[in-house]
């Protein structure tokens, strides 16, 4: 029995409907198999995290574990160190160890310091109280001046500005007053005092009034108030001091013409009865010779600045030392305003 046209292309519809379903399965059995795998895959990646983070945790842990072990061993090694319940021992000694050590060190030390006190006794004996064993200066005592500055301006009409000047003389005079001099000796002018064997050493006298105008008995403002100023000059005390010749205090200003000057005592005389000098435990009330310098400044001289420059000459005392400019010798600057 032949079939018509129509039902062959009915058939043929109907078999590439078949074979496009069971393509379609195909490909849904692919995605899922395609699925599945990827879900697999995902799973064993999971896993292998999960190993590693599992191992990294136990190696972690292992690692605490042994840091803690460490500072337990740190621990008690530190402690074994300071005390050894085993041992009996105390800072890696015994009792017995410790006492020997310090002993030595006992024993060591006493005897250093033994020596050193002997060593330090013995160059005591050697030493005089009263006496330095070196004095590199003997022969160059300085000079200095009162008031105590090297620049000395005033205004002799406004005495607050001088006050000053006048209050440091009365101070360097007190020791000097007539009244505690007279209770020294009167020794011999122009001759050493010499008391190198006397175990109480004598005073010279040298009073206060021997500085006439600048002593301030007769006028309390030493010239300052009349222009006319008085400026006491002396010599640095050096133990065992004996100059030669006949010294004394010589001043000139450093100008074109000359300046007057008055000395106190007479030329400046620095007498040798005062000489020498003891010290200060065996000569505590010895006063030095002083030697006052009155300027007679004229009215030319007023306002103007003078610099003045005091030497000790007529001994072995040396004045001329460059690299020492109080040695012997003594500069200063006087301004007197109107």
């Amino acid at each position: 029995m032949s079939s018509s046209p129509q039902d062959q292309d009915q058939n043929q519809d109907q078999d590439q409907n078949q074979d496009q379903e069971h393509n379609q399965d195909q490909d849904q059995n692919q995605d899922q198999e395609h699925n599945q795998d990827q879900d697999q895959n995902q799973d064993q990646k999971r896993d292998r995290d999960r190993e590693q983070n599992g191992e990294g945790n136990e190696e972690k842990e292992v690692q605490n574990e042994r840091m803690k072990n460490e500072k337990k061993e740190e621990k008690e090694s530190f402690n074994y160190f300071i005390y050894n319940p085993r041992t009996r021992e105390f800072m890696g000694r015994t009792a017995s160890s410790w006492g020997r050590i310090l002993l030595f060190y006992l024993i060591f030390y006493g005897f250093l310091a033994g020596m050193f006190l002997f060593t330090m006794w013995v160059m005591l004996l050697t030493l005089d109280e009263n006496v330095p064993r070196h004095q590199d200066r003997v022969a160059n005592p300085g000079l200095v001046i009162r008031p105590h500055a090297a620049e000395i301006s005033f205004n002799r009409s406004d005495p607050t500005i001088y006050n000053q000047y006048i209050q440091q003389l009365h101070e360097l005079l007190q020791r000097y007053n007539d009244s505690i001099q007279k209770r020294h000796d009167l020794c011999l002018v122009g001759e050493y005092t010499e008391q190198d064997n006397e175990p109480i050493k004598k005073v010279c006298q040298f009073k206060r009034s021997t500085l006439g105008q600048c002593s301030g008995l007769f006028d309390t403002s030493f010239g300052y108030a009349d222009g006319e100023p008085c400026v006491i000059i002396k010599m640095n005390r050096v133990i065992g001091l004996r100059p030669q010749g006949d010294p004394f205090i010589n001043c000139t200003a450093k100008r074109d013409r000359p300046l007057q000057i008055q000395y106190f005592p007479s030329e400046g005389h620095l007498d040798k009865m005062f000489f020498p000098y003891y010290g200060k435990n065996a000569h505590p009330d010895y006063v030095q010779p002083l030697v006052a310098v009155k300027l007679f400044f004229t009215k030319d001289d007023f306002n103007v600045e003078q610099t003045v420059e005091c030497k000790v000459q007529g001994s072995d005392l040396r004045n001329d030392d460059d690299r020492d400019k109080f040695q012997g010798r003594v500069t200063f600057r006087v301004k007197v305003l109107e």
